[in-house]
């Protein structure tokens, strides 16, 4: 965060979610830059932070599932590093 209290966050795009924001940006006329951060506040403001709504979140990242089992089976195994040791 920020002094002002923002915070700057980079993301990188798929090819084809990167071509969807460079249409919308061109239809706009802006940077593709502007047109994401616009559609980021834009879902961030009707979102709301329930169980369901996170759930449904997690369900749509690639992989998140078996990233959280694999990491529950390295935790049960002692595949583990302390905190403190980090």
């Amino acid at each position: 965060m920020t002094d002002d209290g923002s915070t700057r966050l980079n993301l990188q795009l798929d090819r084809e979610h990167s071509i969807k924001l460079a249409r919308v940006a061109e239809r706009l006329y802006v940077q593709p830059g502007t047109a994401g951060r616009s559609l980021l506040y834009t879902i961030l403001d009707q979102i709301e932070p329930d169980a369901v709504t996170i759930t449904s979140l997690l369900d749509a990242i690639p992989g998140a599932w078996e990233d959280a089992q694999s990491g529950l089976a390295d935790a049960a195994a002692g595949r583990v590093i302390d905190l403190e040791d980090l």
